[in-house]
Parts: structure tokens; sequence; C-alpha cells
């Protein structure tokens, strides 16, 4: 595979679809990604075509693990950015300081030697005139009291009208049911209100055997949701039985089975596949 290869998708590449397989999508970007998984069969299979695509690059470039030097080289540029400057010095500041005592101490010279004014004497024997506030002569006429002012007429309000709070839906559940070997994980997206649980196209199973999906519940046995498809996407609707079951912290598998699914109500094949359900 060359460097300029280019994923064929049969239109202008979904940038959603690609950052959904990365998994760099988060919170309600994340969230509008795995409906549109649920609603548009195109943008799901676009998903599962990038994630075939990744894990055929990482298959190229195998994990190396780095040198034992680079931490502690990390670490000595991080406490060189955060050591703060040396702080410049000036040969100013013992003149300034000098010059502000300077003019501290002529400022205090001022004020102790400043004259204080003169006292006023009274002689003794004569009297001093103080001057009395003569009071405001009484009206003879009483003042004419005015009408009452008749109180506002308040008209009461109509009460609102109650409105009815809309329904919210319940959120999605979504689970990345990963191979117990190499390979891309599988998506799943289950909707609690319509008991609608899609999952993306894979490729565990061959012409031999069928893949079939179990939930595993708080009870710890495996209740089967049915088979999945070869081609494409699988679209299923979850049995009223199972849609408790089908709840944040239970586990979906994939397990190989013969033609047709296991004769029992447990897994006969191997278990290839296994994810937990968490909410969108």
């Amino acid at each position: 595979m060359s460097d300029d290869t280019i994923l064929e998708t049969g239109s202008d590449p979904d940038v959603a679809a690609a950052e959904l397989a990365l998994g760099v999508l988060e919170g309600e970007e994340r969230g509008a990604a795995l409906r549109r998984v649920m609603a548009e069969p195109g943008f799901a299979q676009a998903v599962e075509q990038w994630r075939h695509y990744l894990a055929t690059l990482f298959d190229l470039w195998p994990e190396h693990a780095p040198p034992a030097a680079l931490s502690a080289r990390v670490e000595r540029s991080l406490d060189a950015l955060q050591a703060p400057p040396p702080a410049a010095s000036s040969r100013y500041w013992p003149a300034a300081a000098a010059v502000m005592s300077a003019v501290a101490a002529a400022l205090l010279l001022v004020i102790v030697l400043r004259p204080l004014p003169a006292p006023v004497r009274v002689p003794v024997g004569v009297p001093v005139r103080v001057p009395v506030p003569v009071p405001a002569p009484t009206p003879t006429q009483a003042p004419v009291e005015s009408p009452p002012t008749p109180a506002p007429v308040v008209t009461p309000e109509p009460a609102p009208t109650p409105r009815a709070l809309p329904v919210m839906p319940d959120a999605l559940l979504a689970a990345a049911i990963a191979p117990v070997k190499k390979g891309a994980p599988v998506t799943a997206i289950y909707d609690p209100g319509s008991g609608a649980l899609r999952i993306a196209e894979t490729t565990l199973a061959d012409d031999r055997r069928s893949a079939q999906l179990w939930v595993i519940g708080a009870d710890g046995t495996p209740h089967s949701l049915g088979l999945l498809r070869t081609v494409g996407a699988t679209a299923l609707n979850v049995a009223a039985a199972n849609r408790a079951r089908l709840a944040t912290g239970a586990t979906l598998a994939i397990s190989l089975e013969a033609l047709g699914g296991s004769s029992t109500d447990v897994p006969q094949g191997p278990v290839v596949a296994t994810g937990v359900v968490s909410p969108v």
C-alpha cells in the first residue's frame, strides 16, 4: 500500500465517519454520529470501511517501545520551561532610594518648624454675645386636609394555563464489540424506546458458520438476540423479555455457531467478540 492510497467509499469521504472510527469524537458529537449509524445505512457502512482501513494500517506499523531515556528528557524539558527567569538587577535603585529619603526628611522638617496660629484672647469681664436662634411663629390657621385618594382598582390576571412537559426520549445505548483476536471492533446501537438494535457489518463468520449475538445481563446467563448478516449491517427487534437485560453494564457477545445458529439456549461455538453496553 502506497502513501497516496485513498479509501474508496463511492462518494466524497465523510469526515464524521472517519472520526468515529478513530474514536476522537466525544459528547454530543459522538452521540450524533452514533444516531446516524442507526438511521443511515450508508454512513454505517462508511464507518466500517474506515475501521477496516485503519486496522490494515495498524498491521503495517507494529508497536515499538520508546527509548528508556525519553521520559527523563521530557521531564528535564518541562523543568526548564517552568523555571522563572532571574530578576534583572538595576544600578539605579540605590540612588533613587537616597533621593526619596532626602525628600521625606525635608517634608518632616517643614511640618515640625511651621508656626502655629496665635490663640484669640478674650478680656475678663467683657460679656460675649452668643446668637440664639429664634423659633418660627406658630401658624394660627390649621392646614386644610385634602380628601384621601381612592386606592387603584387592581384587576387580577388570569392564571396561566399549565403546559404539558415534553416527553424526553430514552437515551441510546452503544457497545463496541471487540474481537478476542486482532481485528476492528463491531459497533452496536440500541434504542430502548423502540427496541431497535443495529449492528454494523462484521466479517467474523463465513459461509460455513453463522455469527450469533448474545446478551449477558445481571443474571450472568447468555440470552440469544439473533443471527448477524454476513453482508451489510444487521437490524434486530429485541424481544420484550430481553429488553430489560439489554441495559447499561450488560455484555454483548458474538459466537460462531453452525449454520442457522445454536440449537440450545446457550452458545455452542466459540465466543469470538465481546463488548460492554454504555449510554451514549
